[in-house]
């Protein structure tokens, strides 16, 4: 135990001698975050090898010696956030084998909508996100380029995404040397009747039969009115083939979650649960509430134990034990460790991730002995580095929600933006008042945000999901492989989990060394 916390307890014990117990309650050790700990090796068997490992997880409660209902095949989901997860997000998530949990600080309908999207989203079957009308001229052509990445694009009567198909637009129809900006898309795309198309109810093996035939790299499908309703690209034929992970309904679809708050429940819920919905989610900086309790009581007297919903978040056993009784799938946990929230400077409310992630799940293991129910965690918030992750499963997470992370890539519905020479990514918190998302902070009383719990910023952008995800995930098997681990239950049972000084931390980056940064490297 640290001098600090000794002597903290020595004058609560002298005070509580002399009768004055009229006092706050005193933790004995700081709260920590994970940049203080690290994972000590293990012994590694022939068998720990990263290929070996299995990162599946399960998302929502079950009885002892039973299955889950759900599960991940990775332990990352995307977080409830107007800057991170769409529909978009939803499908390259799910194909990865992760979930995104679609925002819902947004219409009934839009975030029902959204839900249908990815529910009836067909592998291999896009939805154009990049489409203009003939009226607009290249320099439209050349902004949505930049903001999309996307150089293929529809041209529709309405400039929808399933507007009547006029013609496509590729880079091979333009040079931006030789045209004037102001030239309108009419006079260079590539109209319908010299189109290659096919009918919108072509299957992916014949779709991708024309492209071949046809050396296309994309087919535009449409309905007998000539409106495009999808897309295939050569290229995701074959990523599709590569994606032995992707996470499936038992009717072949993705797999996507939704948030919901305390207020319209009554309405949202029945709404994202005839679009499609896998799992809810309660979205809210305090879990430990009786609107959240009232929430999870409608819904188990309406629905049963059939709609499986999270809540959160806590950062405690009793925040734990609390929504654990009344009925949680799920529970997440952390207050103010995102990084764009500001919870704990505005309020002076919260606690370190780490600390909060070990608390949380000694009670669900506790839990788990008395009742024989096993209900998931999810830590959320405090990951700034990917073996962030690692220690958090370690520590008893059994997946993590990440918004930062996944707002860097393609696939978020934010603008792409160039800063000075540097191309980043807009990233709000749902407490800023860019997104006004009261409902999330919300408390009784008026139903406004009265002051900002989270900030509007960029955050470097850094290409697309797959890639990045891939990446990260390499490192969590690898350093499970260190610890002799090969499945999050066995790495929770194996880890050992060391504090570190701020000296050691210094001490794990590159140090005492001149680095080769650009500049320095041009000259040698």
């Amino acid at each position: 135990m640290h001098l600090g916390s000794i002597i903290l307890q020595t004058q609560i014990a002298d005070l509580v001698g002399k009768g004055e117990t009229n006092m706050a309650f005193y933790f004995s050790e700081p709260s920590r975050t994970f940049s203080e700990y690290l994972l000590v090796p293990g012994y590694s068997s022939s068998e720990c090898m990263p290929a070996n490992v299995s990162l599946r997880t399960p998302i929502v409660k079950y009885k002892k010696g039973e299955q889950a209902s759900l599960y991940a095949n990775i332990p990352l989901v995307s977080a409830i956030m107007q800057a991170v997860s769409d529909d978009n997000m939803a499908i390259a998530l799910a194909r990865e084998g992760g979930i995104s949990f679609i925002y819902g600080s947004q219409t009934i309908e839009s975030e029902a909508a959204m839900v249908a999207r990815v529910k009836a989203y067909k592998a291999g079957f896009i939805v154009s996100d990049s489409n203009i009308t003939p009226d607009m001229t290249l320099a439209d052509v050349l902004a949505l380029k930049e903001k999309t990445g996307h150089s293929t694009m529809a041209v529709t009567d309405d400039g929808t995404a399933t507007g009547k198909l006029l013609g496509i637009v590729t880079s091979r129809d333009y040079r931006v040397s030789r045209m004037d900006t102001t030239e309108k898309v009419s006079t260079f795309m590539t109209p319908f009747d010299k189109l290659i198309t096919a009918p919108a109810d072509t299957t992916l093996k014949v779709a991708n039969d024309i492209i071949w035939e046809n050396k296309l790299n994309a087919l535009p499908l449409v309905d007998e009115n000539q409106h495009l309703v999808y897309m295939v690209f050569r290229k995701d034929y074959d990523s599709h083939k590569t994606n032995t992970l992707e996470l499936l309904d038992d009717k072949k679809r993705y797999v996507v979650g939704a948030g919901i708050n305390t207020r319209d429940y009554e309405q949202r819920v029945p709404a994202l649960v005839e679009a499609g919905a896998d799992v809810l989610c309660i979205d809210s900086s305090e879990g430990y509430s009786e609107w959240q309790l009232r929430t999870l009581k409608w819904i188990r007297e309406k629905y049963g134990d059939s709609v499986k919903v999270g809540a959160g978040n806590v950062v405690d056993r009793e925040g734990f034990r609390f929504l654990a009784e009344a009925g949680a799938d799920f529970i997440k946990i952390g207050i103010g460790g995102g990084s764009i929230c500001i919870t704990r400077e505005q309020k002076g409310i919260g606690r370190g991730q780490a600390t909060a992630t070990i608390e949380v799940a000694a009670a669900r293991d506790e839990y788990y002995k008395e009742t024989g129910v096993y209900i998931p965690i999810c830590s959320d918030g405090g990951i700034v580095h990917d073996y962030h992750i690692t220690l958090a499963l370690a520590m008893g997470a059994d997946f993590v929600m990440l918004g930062r992370y996944f707002s860097r890539f393609d696939e978020s519905p934010t603008n792409k933006v160039k800063i000075g020479g540097t191309f980043m990514k807009e990233y709000w918190g749902e407490g800023s008042a860019r997104a006004r998302n009261w409902q999330r902070y919300d408390m009784g009383g008026d139903k406004k945000l009265s002051f900002e719990e989270g900030v509007d910023s960029y955050v470097p952008y850094a290409g697309s999901l797959h890639d990045n995800v891939t990446l990260t995930l390499n490192k969590v098997r690898s350093t499970m492989c260190n610890c002799g681990s090969l499945s999050i239950s066995e790495l929770q049972a194996k880890a050992k989990i060391t504090l570190v000084s701020a000296t050691s931390i210094v001490e794990g980056g590159a140090h005492d060394v001149v680095l080769k940064d650009s500049t320095l490297a041009a000259h040698n």
